[in-house]
């Protein structure tokens, strides 16, 4: 097994004031979790943007509360930026530089002079233009530091006892949206409507993905016999949004 210099309680040890940039998932929490466990004065920084579904919000507020932490609440105006509307293949990198870099330029103003990020040792650094904005942006990752991936960071997160330990990944909605087609907010609406509905038929783990005028849904394998099961609720819910529903039988 592979030995790291550092541990999450040295880490914060060694740096007893961070600011989090926090999305409520599960990297993210359980890195709040460790800060205020090991002893830090530890600020959670929540953007709240455009691209970022209200489920997320919420889910970010009840467990910064569920922990006592202390958290502020950024909004962030994502259609000024007009390389992010664009969308191009590296749209994250130009996202993550709006968004990183209101949260450091807060985070100072409030005495905090590292921002930590909940990036793990599982992310594949060349395929995530976002963590590349994090390193100009001098963000540190203590998780990645700390050789943590996202099995482990589940399995501690439950033994923590933090709801977040087996929820699903979820992307930004703009993922939903192929590179090179403009990001609207008609778009983004239409995408977080379909998936809450999704939500509240019993699906999870899924993406309703734009595909020109039509929807895509990718649901796990296991839960492609429910989509069979309720084909006309699904059509029903998102056909108000789409011209057609079509499904990716590869699955997610």
């Amino acid at each position: 097994m592979k030995e790291f210099i550092i541990t999450l309680e040295q880490f914060f040890k060694e740096n007893p004031s961070v600011a989090i940039g926090f999305s409520g998932g599960v990297d993210s929490s359980y890195l709040l979790y460790a800060g205020l466990h090991y002893g830090a004065k530890v600020k959670a920084y929540y953007v709240k943007a455009a691209f970022q579904p209200e489920f997320e919000f919420n889910d970010a507020l009840n467990l910064a509360r569920h922990l006592g932490a202390d958290v502020k609440v950024l909004e962030v105006d994502v259609f000024a930026s007009e390389t992010v509307l664009s969308n191009p293949a590296d749209r994250c990198y130009h996202c993550k530089n709006v968004v990183f870099g209101e949260i450091k330029k807060q985070a100072a103003a409030d005495g905090f002079s590292l921002l930590v990020d909940g990036t793990n040792a599982s992310d594949d650094a060349g395929d995530r233009p976002g963590m590349k904005a994090l390193q100009e942006l001098s963000v540190r990752s203590p998780l990645r530091e700390c050789g943590l991936g996202k099995d482990e960071i589940r399995r501690l997160s439950k033994e923590a006892g933090l709801e977040t330990w087996n929820k699903p990944s979820y992307a930004c909605l703009a993922t939903r949206i192929p590179f090179g087609r403009r990001i609207t907010q008609e778009l983004l609406t239409k995408v977080e409507q379909s998936e809450n509905a999704l939500f509240a038929l019993g699906f999870s783990d899924f993406r309703v993905r734009v595909l020109g005028d039509d929807a895509k849904l990718q649901v796990p394998v296991s839960q492609m016999g429910d989509v069979l099961n309720k084909c006309a609720e699904i059509v029903g819910a998102l056909k108000p949004h789409f011209s057609a529903v079509l499904l990716d039988m590869e699955g997610r």
